[in-house]
């Protein structure tokens, strides 16, 4: 009986395009299933933890090349499934491939602790995901690594003033956690890389369709695949891409520490790139749409959204960004009551509040960006004093969210 036909990297029908949307739509497509010369769309899921050699030569020939990329020849390591998909991110980051995790924590954690030692010590962006904050306060510290919170708006001269000769990592974020400051990127990764520090930074918000980290000098890219690459709610995925050695390194200790997803989960999220080019087109203009309509509002003292020409770095947004995902945060006027707030986020209907983001759902959660700051103040004025809700406007129609947050609004001002 002849072998099943495993998936190809480069695909015969893939066509020579460089455009996002038509890698997303062939790349990793599925085989020409045997004895039958009929294909499939989508590749079969490998549910693996055991990988078979069929003789002792081809171990010792299949194994080292693994080994070579920083995978074994052992389920922990992926299967099929997993490494199409990988394959496939790592082409969209311009990458020399991805790793693939449990989490967006977890791709944080892996970046972190990939390049550091007992004794180094690590620059990281204030605005930083809460989690990743805790990760190296509570974790790292435990372990002699130092973790310094930088001004998320620092530039390159200041930055190479507090760039130390034990530093080992920079971490960027852009936008920013909760407040959306836009980094200046490409000169922060020139500085880092002149000091041979490795550079990484979080681009959840915009992905590789919006903002490819490597091509502008970064080393690593750091994703929560949970929210667009997966973009239906239901799975959990982190993905880092990377090339060379800092590729193998992150492999490395994904490998060493146990971390990897499971072939459903990338069946998961590869159906989701599918459609991620489309669905971040509607995020993008809903979001601005909807971040511009909350700027007309009485009861609103700011949008904090790069694409709108009111945010402080919309300029430096523009000569990076190719677009925008569908969150943000609003400041409510100063003197909102905690009463208010909750009057508004439930009378809401068609925004459910939770944590996540990056599905087809809208979404709204109070957030206190004040609590996790340690390097810059927030708010920075009494104008931005007013309580912080999070939005994320999901696949809806816009005049039905409008409706919907007509309703909460006029909950809130008869709560005051």
């Amino acid at each position: 009986m002849s072998k099943p036909t495993m998936p190809s990297d480069s695909p015969k029908h893939l066509p020579n395009s460089n455009n996002d949307a038509t890698l997303l739509a062939h790349e990793a497509r599925g085989t020409i299933m045997p004895n039958t010369g009929l294909g499939t769309i989508n590749p079969p899921i490998y549910r693996a933890s055991t990988l078979t050699f069929d003789s002792l030569d081809t171990l010792a020939r299949t194994y080292p090349a693994l080994r070579a990329q920083g995978r074994s020849g052992y389920g922990r390591s992926g299967s099929d499934s997993v490494w199409a998909f990988e394959d496939m991110l790592g082409k969209l980051d311009h990458a020399d491939g991805a790793v693939c995790l449990e989490s967006g924590l977890a791709a944080a954690t892996i970046t972190l602790t990939a390049f550091v030692n007992t004794g180094d010590h690590i620059l990281m962006t204030d605005s930083v995901y809460g989690p990743v904050r805790t990760f190296c306060d509570e974790y790292l510290a435990r372990f002699g690594v130092e973790t310094s919170y930088y001004d998320p708006l620092i530039g390159p001269q200041e930055l190479a003033a507090i760039i130390r000769p034990n530093t080992k990592l920079l971490y960027m974020e852009a936008p920013g956690s909760l407040t959306f400051e836009v980094q200046d990127v490409v000169a922060l990764a020139k500085v880092a890389r002149e000091a041979g520090v490795v550079s990484a930074i979080d681009n959840t918000w915009a992905t590789p369709l919006f903002f490819k980290p490597l091509d502008h000098g970064v080393d690593v890219s750091v994703q929560a695949g949970t929210k667009y690459i997966v973009g239906h709610s239901d799975a959990m995925l982190g993905v880092v891409a990377a090339k060379g050695d800092t590729l193998l390194a992150l492999r490395k200790q994904a490998y060493l520490i146990g971390h990897r997803i499971a072939p459903d989960e990338a069946a998961l999220a590869l159906r989701g790139l599918r459609t991620m080019d489309v669905r971040l087109r509607h995020h993008h203009q809903a979001g601005l749409d909807m971040a511009s309509w909350f700027e007309q509002r009485p009861e609103v003292a700011a949008v904090l959204h790069p694409g709108l020409p009111s945010h402080p770095q919309h300029e430096i947004f523009n000569q990076l960004f190719e677009g925008c995902s569908g969150l943000f945060s609003v400041l409510l006027q100063p003197g909102t009551s905690r009463e208010q707030v909750a009057a508004f986020v439930e009378t809401l209907t068609l925004f459910s509040m939770g944590y996540s983001w990056g599905g087809f759902e809208s979404l709204v959660v109070p957030q206190y960006p004040e609590q996790s700051r340690s390097a810059t103040p927030w708010p920075p004025s009494l104008e931005l004093s007013g309580p912080m809700l999070r939005f994320h406007i999901g696949l809806e129609a816009l005049e039905d969210l409008k409706a919907d947050l007509e309703c909460a609004f006029k909950a809130l001002a008869e709560a005051s």
